[in-house]
């Protein structure tokens, strides 16, 4: 399994930050992918695939050079540097461009672990990539990123109040699949057969949500190191969303029902509207009947207010056999 080694100074000082860059490579996953985890995915896809493939199959260099940097269980360390705090995607992706055609194909040949075809021996690589990375950026992600930013956002609001409430280990243990706080210092990042890293004293460690549910880790030298994990808003298109059961519509409302249902996880009224579509006014409004029916709780983190289900909510969602699944909303190692 992969390993990390932090100390107690390291872990106090990590946190969890946006990242432009990060988003656009796991949408950049989702395509390679192909197939979603979700209908909200599948959505996506129907959307934004076939001129992802009319693309690749117009430049096979670029086709053969996401098959080899992304398609193994190490991604090209050139291809997904580790985004800064408060980087934007144009001042990461001129990283990619900037990496020199010897330290590409060297890191394409560790992800193959054997030789380069000749048609990746060539110094126009990080080019192609940023091109690729541009694209998918600028066609799939931009357009909408308002909404995805404030998704994102939620999360790492509610992931640093469980910080705030269980300690460190809680949240590690459930960023992604694999992720697992073992003790003695001892951080499972995945489940790679990879030599222990040992972390540097005083290196930046960052978590970075994403909205596809893919996840990777990633380092840059000795000084940065990022956890990119899927957040726990997903997004989805209207008609992707599943009904909730009929028996908890009838009692409280579809829309109320829907929002409870969310509430398994804390979120804030601003992760609510970018997942549910709904106006804030709206969504304003129906948490105000659940907080007056004890179905749902508040309370302050930092500058945000995040609802969650009381145990009298818990048993309404239980009973009517409701879950947060039966709604959704709209070096590198994979």
């Amino acid at each position: 399994m992969g390993l990390w080694q932090i100390d107690a100074d390291t872990l106090a000082r990590s946190r969890f930050v946006l990242s432009p860059f990060a988003e656009t490579f796991a949408c950049l996953k989702l395509l390679h992918a192909g197939t979603g985890a979700h209908p909200g995915e599948d959505a996506w896809l129907r959307t934004h695939l076939p001129g992802y493939r009319a693309r690749l199959a117009a430049d096979p260099v670029a086709a053969l050079l996401v098959q080899v940097a992304i398609g193994t269980s190490w991604i090209a360390d050139f291809f997904c540097p580790t985004s800064c705090e408060g980087e934007s995607f144009e001042e990461t992706v001129a990283r990619v461009r900037a990496a020199g055609a010897g330290e590409a194909r060297a890191n394409l040949r560790v992800c193959l672990d054997g030789p380069l075809p000749a048609t990746l021996d060539r110094d126009d690589l990080p080019e192609r990539a940023t091109a690729l990375l541009t694209y998918v950026w600028q066609e799939t992600v931009r357009p909408h990123w308002e909404r995805r930013r404030r998704v994102l956002e939620a999360d790492m609001v509610a992931r640093t109040t469980h910080v705030s409430e269980g300690g460190w280990a809680a949240v590690l243990d459930s960023l992604k699949p694999g992720t697992r706080w073992l003790g003695g210092s001892r951080f499972q990042v995945n489940l790679n057969m990879n030599p222990p890293r040992e972390i540097a004293a005083g290196a930046d460690l960052l978590f970075m949500p994403v909205t596809p549910r893919t996840s990777w880790v990633s380092w840059e030298r000795r000084e940065r190191y990022a956890v990119v994990y899927p957040c726990l808003g997903v997004l989805a298109e209207d008609h992707d969303r599943r009904p909730v059961p009929a028996g908890l519509g009838a009692l409280i409302g579809t829309t109320r029902a829907g929002l409870l249902v969310l509430l398994g996880t804390p979120m804030s009224t601003t992760q609510l509207v970018a997942v549910t579509g709904q106006g804030l006014g709206s969504v304003g409004r129906h948490l105000r009947v659940l907080l007056d029916a004890g179905l749902v709780e508040r309370w302050r983190a930092g500058r945000s207010v995040l609802y969650v289900r009381t145990p009298a909510g818990e048993v309404l969602v239980e009973a009517s056999g409701a879950g947060t699944g039966d709604i959704t909303a709209g070096g590198t190692e994979a």
